[in-house]
């Protein structure tokens, strides 16, 4: 399983263990069913709008981890935001 350490705007953190087939869409909607006890402060957005960012670009929904080349056993940091549209994606499909 690969550990996705995913930081908030506010800085808050929490660490989510996902297998390399699972999807952005899926860690998303895991995100959002399972929002951390410590994150209670922040507002939770609608489920739609929970985007994540890697190495500087926004990661479309079905993106898998493993297309990210990311290794198994490692910890991957990735920040959590909320916003309604994505820009579109480039000729490597991953943003």
């Amino acid at each position: 399983q690969i550990n996705l350490k995913l930081i908030l705007v506010s800085g808050k953190t929490k660490e989510f263990l996902f297998y390399p087939s699972d999807c952005v869409g899926v860690i998303t909607q895991h995100v959002y069913e399972n929002w951390p006890s410590g994150w209670s402060d922040e507002v939770l957005p609608p489920r739609n709008i929970l985007r994540l960012i890697y190495q500087g670009r926004f990661l479309h929904g079905n993106v898998t981890l493993g297309a990210l080349h990311l290794h198994p056993g490692s910890t991957t940091v990735m920040h959590l935001v909320m916003r309604e549209q994505l820009p579109e994606p480039n000729y490597q499909g991953l943003v």
